[in-house]
């Protein structure tokens, strides 16, 4: 199913490929919390000792995940809260994690880097939620019904907000925002090029991009129907790079500049892309490689960058909120954008826990656009 709405409280169509799942045939899901019919008393429901969970007990492909119908619920410590998940987003990390690039420990590793659901249990220490809040959060292991989070990476969901459209923005949302404030400061004006550009955090890229006032954003993605896509987000060029030298048409595009060339490139391709993102960057520019999809970017001679006083980086989301009120402060940011309806919030997908394979196989296959989901 592909979905595409804003994250404010109308409802919204959808077309569905096959038949759709009851919980949209339904039509809850997507409407307005004022609607939301999952409200429950979670201090009269009794917690669970084991549940269901996306894990790995080896690294590889696909086929390693396995659905542990058995996993033991966690128990949160003093300073810990656990959240019964409705969504749990599907990030690459999660493929990274799979497949060894990073490694998971201990096993059996439960996959997931985001969840979004309500709160049914609080350590002695937490006083700034409470059971029964509505959250989003980022974390390890959410790819489970319950899952122990931090409160210092925890938001608390506004009610104009429908469900699963946070967390589908947490990782991909927070990461455009942080990189685009930090990785590379962009100004009005500035000349950008954005691989990928209809993925997920591509799609952010090009929509923020265009708020903050940038100039020239160049998308690059592998189909007309995906350049389109990137266009309706916000890019001003796009460049089909399976028929085109992508390369020379940044610059063809670029050439009426006084210094023609990109200032910043952000590049979640990884070491495919990587030589030419070095060509293209203009004079003082800025390479910012924040994914691996098409393999790590091998080892280079750092005396290359001299020549035009370049910037690389590889930056990670989890570093730049590190401290809860850089956390805090960039979450808020992101739901005022939410609830303003500035960003549109696409859904390639919404799988169940049991489809997780399949699903690493759609986003390793670079065929989707937007955000895969898994609603529990």
């Amino acid at each position: 199913m592909m979905l595409v709405f804003p994250a404010a409280a109308r409802a919204t169509s959808y077309i569905s490929r096959s038949p759709a799942p009851s919980f949209i045939r339904q039509s809850t899901v997507f409407r307005s919390i004022k609607r939301y019919p999952f409200k429950l008393n979670y201090t009269t429901m009794s917690i669970p000792t084991t549940q269901r969970a996306v894990q790995i007990n080896r690294t590889g492909g696909p086929e390693v995940i396995e659905i542990n119908t058995a996993a033991p619920v966690p128990t949160p410590n003093d300073n810990e809260i656990l959240v019964n998940n409705q969504f749990a987003g599907l990030n690459y990390i999660d493929t990274y994690f799979r497949s060894g690039l990073y490694q998971p420990s201990p096993y059996p590793y439960t996959l997931g880097r985001e969840g979004e659901g309500h709160v049914v249990a609080v350590g002695s220490n937490v006083t700034d939620f409470k059971v029964g809040d509505r959250v989003a959060y980022t974390g390890p292991n959410t790819q489970a019904e319950y899952t122990v989070a931090d409160p210092n990476k925890t938001i608390k969901i506004p009610d104009e907000i429908k469900p699963g459209v946070t967390v589908a923005s947490m990782i991909q949302g927070l990461t455009a925002l942080t990189m685009i404030r930090e990785s590379h400061l962009v100004k009005a004006g500035d000349s950008i090029l954005v691989h990928a550009a209809a993925g997920g955090v591509g799609l952010w890229l090009c929509q923020l991009l265009r708020i903050v006032g940038a100039g020239k954003i160049i998308a690059t993605a592998s189909t007309e129907e995906k350049l389109e896509l990137a266009k309706a987000n916000g890019a001003t060029h796009g460049i089909n790079y399976t028929k085109e030298d992508w390369v020379a048409k940044v610059k063809e595009i670029t050439g009426d500049q006084d210094e023609p060339g990109v200032i910043a490139v952000f590049d979640g391709v990884g070491a495919s892309t990587f030589e030419g993102d070095l060509e293209v960057l203009s004079r003082k520019g800025s390479l910012i490689s924040f994914g691996n999809a098409s393999g790590s970017v091998p080892p280079f001679a750092i005396a290359r960058l001299a020549a035009k006083n370049i910037k690389v980086m590889r930056p990670q989301l989890f570093a730049y909120i590190a401290k809860k009120e850089e956390f805090t402060a960039y979450a808020n940011e992101l739901l005022e954008l939410l609830k303003t309806e500035k960003i549109q919030v696409r859904i390639h997908e919404t799988y169940t826990l049991e489809q997780a394979p399949q699903a690493h196989k759609d986003i390793e296959s670079r065929g989707t656009t937007g955000k895969l989901l898994y609603k529990l």
